[in-house]
This record gives C-alpha cells, sequence and structure tokens, in this order.
C-alpha cells in the first residue's frame, strides 16, 4: 500500500514520463490533443501533474504517441498505482478524525448514488449515537486516539444527507454486521431499530444477506461505491480509494451479486426489529 507522500511522487513521474515522451517524439501539445481526441488543456493538466489521468487516458496517450511495448507496459502499470489512494487510520488521527467526517460529506453531496457493502459494522450514516461512540473506542493499543464526542458529533451530523431527495442510498448488511456485539444489548437494540426506521425513507434501501443462504462469493471487505466513479475500501489499518474503471466495475459486480442474495424492503426491515426484540430480550 502507500502513503500519501509515495504516491505523489507516483503521480508527478507519470507526468513527467508522459512530457518526456510527447517532447522526444517532436509532437506539441495541441498535436498530440488531436491524436488522442482531448482537449489541449486535458493534456497540458495531465504533464503538469494537475490532473491524474486515468489508465485509458495513459493508454490513448501511449497509443498516439508510438511508445514501445514494454515501455508502456511500465507506464500503465505507474498510471494503475496512481489511481490507487491508501490513507492509513492515523493520517486521518493525525489531522483529526472529525476532518475525515467532513470529506465524507463533501463526496456524499456531490454524489446521487451510494451503495455500501457493509460485511462487518452497520456504516456510520446508520449509526445511532450510543453505537457511534462504541464503534469508536480503540480496540487495541497500537489504533489511533480519537476524540471521540468530536467524531460522534460530526457523524451524526452528515446523516442529514438522507434526507435529501436528490441521492439514493443502498446500504447491504450481512447479518453479522447487524449482531456484531460491539454494544451494550440495550444500544444494539436501538441500533437495529434505528436502521429499520431509516430504511421506510423512500430515497433509502436497506437489504440484509442472511446467514442461512448460500452465496457464492466472500464478504472480504467494508467498501462503497460512489456512482460509477469511485470506490472506497476500508481495511484495519486504513482506506483504499480505486478509481479505474476495472475496478469500478469489479465492486459494482460484486455489489450486485451479493444484492442478489439478501432481503430487501418490508422483508429487511422485519428482520432489523425482530433483532431489535431479541436483543432486548436477550438483556433480560
Amino acid at each position: 500500500m502507500l502513503e500519501p507522500e509515495h504516491q505523489g511522487r507516483q503521480r508527478k513521474n507519470l507526468a513527467e514520463a508522459l512530457r518526456s515522451l510527447r517532447s522526444a517524439s517532436g509532437l506539441s501539445g495541441s498535436r498530440l490533443a488531436v491524436r488522442c481526441q482531448m482537449s489541449q488543456a486535458k493534456i497540458s493538466r495531465i504533464e503538469t501533474g494537475s490532473t491524474l489521468p486515468s489508465v485509458i487516458d495513459v493508454e490513448r496517450i501511449l497509443a498516439a504517441l508510438n511508445v514501445p511495448e514494454e515501455i508502456a507496459w511500465e507506464l500503465l502499470e505507474l498510471a494503475r498505482t496512481a489511481n490507487v489512494d491508501y490513507t492509513a487510520w492515523r493520517t486521518h488521527a493525525r489531522l483529526g478524525l472529525h476532518q475525515k467526517q467532513a470529506e465524507l460529506k463533501a463526496l456524499e453531496q456531490s454524489s446521487t448514488l451510494m451503495r455500501h457493502f457493509l460485511p462487518a459494522v452497520p456504516t456510520g450514516l446508520l449509526h445511532v449515537p450510543e453505537y457511534a461512540a462504541a464503534t469508536l473506542q480503540p480496540g487495541v493499543r497500537s489504533e489511533p486516539a480519537r476524540d471521540v464526542p468530536r467524531v460522534v458529533q460530526a457523524r451524526v451530523a452528515r446523516q442529514a444527507v438522507l434526507d435529501d431527495p436528490r441521492r439514493r442510498f443502498v446500504f447491504l448488511m450481512t447479518e453479522q454486521a447487524v449482531r456484531w456485539r460491539r454494544a451494550p444489548l440495550p444500544t444494539m437494540a436501538a441500533q437495529a431499530a434505528h436502521m429499520a426506521r431509516v430504511s421506510e425513507k423512500p430515497n433509502v434501501d436497506i437489504a440484509i444477506i442472511p446467514q442461512t443462504v448460500q452465496v457464492p462469493g466472500s464478504p472480504m471487505n467494508t467498501f462503497v461505491i460512489y456512482d460509477d466513479r469511485l470506490v472506497t475500501v476500508e481495511l484495519f489499518s486504513g482506506e483504499v480509494v480505486l478509481r479505474t474503471p476495472q475496478e469500478i466495475i469489479h465492486h459494482i459486480e460484486l455489489f450486485e451479486l451479493f444484492m442478489g442474495h439478501a432481503l430487501t424492503g418490508a422483508g429487511a426491515k422485519a428482520f432489523l426489529l425482530d433483532r431489535a426484540d431479541e436483543f432486548m430480550r436477550e438483556r433480560e
């Protein structure tokens, strides 16, 4: 995985390599733009590093420059690497995890369809405050310290986006995500009941994959698909952002695969209410 400083170098190297190849070919930026069917301004932004080209952009540029296959392969690998962002949770913690909530809010406000795959725990957009606070408590010593009340406040404030009818949300969870005891039983009951209420919103779909269903795929990671333009994947140590069309298509196909085995609509709501009742009975 790449830390931000390494990512910056990768992107700079890619920009410099493309600029050098274009210069060596004797083509002007405007001539290359014509060959690639891009604007001259985009070529300029790519060569100065102000715009990160997609893998497809790089393929078009290399083909227009007739770059030898072995060099083209190396640059395409560099482009694939540059199009993957990795940020460690310790980096977010150093900047303040409430700032991460602001980033997520901006991303949600710039998207119209968000598909969340949640195999471990519900996402912050679905948390009641007590559950949010419980999930933010460090589990091991190596986890970074955080201002829990401030992050909880920011996380709950983000939930206003669920009332924006211009945006659609699909939350696909495993039964394990609903049952995992991340908080005391009363909080677990409140969390399940809250998700059942949220499922009634016209622009929100909550789906649950029961443990009794056979699924031809393994739930490896939490991920979120924002429209068809990027995917975020959560790891124990940090977050990966994927932008290449191949990666986005792959995660959309995975989401659809898992969605095909889930309870939806009234069935998902009933499941959540049953779990809420079950948590309360266990409390007794």
